[in-house]
């Protein structure tokens, strides 16, 4: 065990001051690009503008309509498997499922109607 100890410590001892050498600070004073950092602005300013571009345009072609409560509204598409409520023969509410197909007019329940 302690040969392998030695050799361990010859190892280091011969490439350790290397190490330390080559991890010393060094300067090198660089030379201005001035073509290199307009063309990578460029390249920032065409990449935000395609960014901001993208963020924009999808609000452009939505269009919102409030509709007060209460008001009905017709369906524009067909709506699979909703979920409605059913009155049984007993009088009393019963879950179940159902296509409501286009056309047909959909409206909000008062609270004093449930």
């Amino acid at each position: 065990m302690s040969m392998i100890a030695s050799i361990i410590v010859s190892i280091l001892r011969a490439f350790l001051p290397a190490l330390i050498e080559q991890s010393k600070d060094t300067y090198i004073d660089a030379k201005a690009q001035p073509e290199l950092r307009s063309a990578l602005s460029n390249r920032v300013r065409a990449t935000w503008g395609a960014i901001l571009l993208l963020l924009v345009l999808p609000g452009c072609f939505t269009r919102t309509v409030y509709v007060p409560h209460g008001e009905p509204v017709r369906l524009r598409g067909a709506i699979e498997g909703a979920k409605v409520w059913v009155m049984g023969a007993d009088g009393k509410p019963i879950a179940g499922k159902m296509d409501l197909p286009d056309g047909w007019y959909a409206l909000p329940i008062g609270k004093d109607q449930k």
